[in-house]
């Protein structure tokens, strides 16, 4: 070791005991046993769409497979996913609710009744950014359907955020309250032949 080195270590060895470790994202592991974990669920959510403009309202979850947002006025729209369907019904329209196959979106990956994040090329980043993990995922079969980033925080492991990209190219995020868990909610509550007549009658 030379003079310059000899006389530089006790200050690197400081520096290096200061510095701290960087942090590890959350293991998919664990973020598949919580979301596993999550059979009912619901939460005030903020929604900012890809055109820039936000809507704000409560949504519910009873995996697998179901989900309902209610939208608070002034858009009052009801989005339900349910019965491998998703039902987009708008206040403004005459016409029936707009649907479309569940698989073609992004969501039934966290809806699915075994969420398993490690199963080959589904996920496809998976970060850590700052006390965040965040997990971009699609569906290994039809990547072409776009993915989901999921935003969870740790200590305990919490769902805090996704965006929806996609196959048109456009985004969607949804900024989640926190997460009431363990509900009682009736299946009804995300039948959309049900709440398509509910819909017309109001």
């Amino acid at each position: 070791m030379n003079i310059l080195l000899r006389r530089l270590a006790p200050a690197l060895a400081a520096l290096s005991i200061a510095l701290p470790v960087a942090a590890e994202p959350l293991p998919l592991s664990e973020i598949s046993a919580y979301l596993n974990s999550i059979r009912s669920a619901e939460a005030k959510f903020t929604q900012i769409n890809d055109d820039g403009s936000i809507s704000t309202g409560t949504l519910y979850i009873k995996r697998p497979g179901r989900m309902r947002f209610e939208y608070a006025p002034p858009n009052d729209a009801l989005v339900l996913a349910s019965a491998g369907a998703v039902a987009i019904h708008d206040p403004k329209s005459d016409a029936g609710p707009e649907t479309y196959p569940l698989s073609r979106t992004p969501l039934k990956i966290i809806l699915d009744d075994n969420v398993d994040l490690t199963r080959a090329r589904m996920v496809t980043g998976h970060r850590e950014d700052g006390p965040s993990t965040i997990v971009t995922a699609q569906d290994p079969e039809h990547p072409e359907y776009g993915n989901i980033e999921l935003v969870f925080t740790g200590n305990p492991v919490e769902l805090r955020q996704w965006v929806v990209n996609d196959d048109a190219g456009g985004a969607t995020t949804m900024v989640l309250g926190d997460l009431r868990t363990g509900l009682n909610l009736k299946d009804s509550y995300f039948n959309i032949q049900l709440n398509t007549e509910r819909e017309r009658m109001r």
